[in-house]
């Protein structure tokens, strides 16, 4: 793989990233706010604040799809980049 093709692939699976969170997180608000109607997305970082969103029944598990998604994004940037990058000298 060349550097460019590198580059642009890792562009691509960004952008893909960035519509599947953004569509998980508005998914993931919207079951919220049937639990707690005026929750805010900063407050929805702190779910357990939210008795109520323990209850709902697929809050938890649309949350963990988040979740997941998150951390593919950060592995699969850690991957490619340190792919791509060049190895740091030693230090002497």
């Amino acid at each position: 793989m060349t550097e460019e093709t590198g580059l642009e692939m890792l562009a691509i699976a960004g952008q893909l990233f960035e519509r599947m969170i953004s569509q998980q997180q508005a998914k993931v608000l919207r079951l919220a706010r049937e639990a707690v109607p005026n929750i805010t997305p900063e407050e929805l970082r702190n779910p357990h604040d939210f008795p109520q969103l323990k209850e709902h029944p697929t809050f938890e598990f649309e949350d963990g799809i988040l979740s997941g998604l998150i951390s593919a994004q950060v592995a699969l940037n850690a991957e490619l980049k340190g792919r791509m990058l060049p190895p740091e000298p030693p230090e002497r």
